[in-house]
């Protein structure tokens, strides 16, 4: 009896390179990456920047104080007033600057509503692109509110160039904390149904859970910060760990996570959330009259009368024009923006404009460590592992 052997074909996959991005609705932006599939299987990726990029840095350096501070807005834009914090309190750090009371509230209370202004477009962006759409249309909601209050102080929704060194530019309108009170106590409400909606959500939990796991070694080497860090089980927290304007006043706790996953990282964000609105309602309770800026920063005339007097607009019109100066030297200040640690680097000779302007992105160490943590996983999670990672190019590809 002979036997006959029958060839079982053996299925073989071969290496497929594709681009994910830059017009794929979930790169958060213009990020281009490159992917190495087997199956569906991420074997290796390379992400590439350079599509946005402005040279901000550089620009800065032809540019006088003032006129540097909305390149600010438009890093991370969508944590727009925090951006103009950093760099407000490193020309005060410099000049040795003491900033009135009233105005580091008005600064933390704008803050607090910026954090919650990142954190809804994160959460509800990254549900989108998982597949859940109404915590967008709610979100989004929220959101508008909160560009209202923008507008009222600075005349701006989105790129306000509120904050000044040494202050604020303009004090609050009249009724304005009443409606921020009124805002904070409702918006408690939309935080339970956003989580109504997703936290015990059965799809969006096997979607996160085990997904994009950061060890506490893993987030410490790679310079990770803000949630990406916390939600490892670090406790770092600048507002804390240290401390700047009015956070030492606040009673408020930072959430830190355990398992470091996908999943842990949005409950650290909702949490988050919380915690803002309670630091609004204690800056509202605590917030008294006095000055909002310091007269360093100013321009000094010697004619009050210059709105009358042709000469004397002349020369108001040169002082501003050529801006103020700060004295020689440098320093570094870093502040927690809602993404990390958001820092700025600033040299001083002498001049009106810095000598050296250099900015800490915390989505750039949070963008570099995807190629570690998207091994072996399914392309399907890549969308949520860049989700979770709250990246916005604006300030990586600066």
């Amino acid at each position: 009896m002979k036997i006959i052997k029958k060839n079982k074909k053996i299925r073989s996959f071969r290496i497929l390179n594709i681009n994910f991005g830059p017009q794929h609705p979930a790169a958060h932006g213009v990020l281009r990456i490159l992917l190495e599939l087997k199956g569906e299987i991420i074997k290796k990726i390379d992400p590439h920047i350079g599509l946005l990029h402005r040279g901000t840095e550089k620009l800065m350096e032809n540019k006088t104080y003032i006129q540097n501070l909305p390149y600010f807005d438009r890093l991370d834009y969508v944590s727009m007033m925090i951006q103009e914090h950093g760099y407000c309190l490193v020309l005060e750090k410099i000049e040795g600057v003491n900033v009135p009371l009233r105005s580091k509230f008005i600064r933390v209370l704008f803050s607090e509503l910026t954090r919650i202004l990142n954190h809804l477009l994160s959460l509800t962006t990254h549900a989108l692109d998982v597949g859940a759409m109404t915590p967008f249309l709610w979100g989004f909601e929220e959101r508008e509110k909160i560009f209202s209050f923008y507008e009222k102080v600075s005349g701006a929704r989105m790129h306000a160039a509120f904050f000044r060194p040494g202050g604020v530019a303009h004090d609050l309108p009249l009724k304005l904390l009443v409606e921020i009170y009124i805002f904070c106590k409702q918006f408690s409400s939309r935080i339970d149904e956003i989580e109504e909606l997703l936290t015990t959500n059965r799809i969006w939990s096997q979607r996160l859970k085990n997904i994009g796991i950061i060890t506490k070694d893993f987030a410490e080497k790679w310079s990770l910060s803000g949630i990406m860090l916390r939600g490892s089980g670090t406790f770092w927290d600048l507002r804390r760990s240290n401390t700047y304007e009015t956070y030492n006043f606040y009673n408020f706790k930072v959430p830190v996570g355990l398992s470091g996953d996908c999943f842990e990282r949005y409950l650290l964000r909702i949490e988050e959330m919380r915690q803002s609105i309670n630091i609004i309602i204690q800056t509202i309770n605590l917030i008294k009259e006095g000055p909002i800026n310091t007269r360093k920063f100013q321009m000094k005339f010697k004619n009050p009368s210059f709105k009358y007097d042709m000469e004397g607009l002349i020369l108001h019109f040169k002082r501003f024009s050529r801006g103020f100066k700060i004295k020689s030297g440098s320093s570094y200040v870093g502040i927690e923006a809602p993404k990390g640690e958001f820092g700025v680097y600033l040299k001083s000779i002498g001049e009106n404009k810095p000598y050296r302007c250099k900015v800490r992105a915390p989505g750039f160490f949070h963008l570099q460590c995807l190629l570690q943590l998207s091994k072996n996983i399914f392309l399907s999670d890549l969308v949520t592992l860049i989700g979770t990672c709250d990246v916005v190019l604006g300030e990586i590809d600066r």
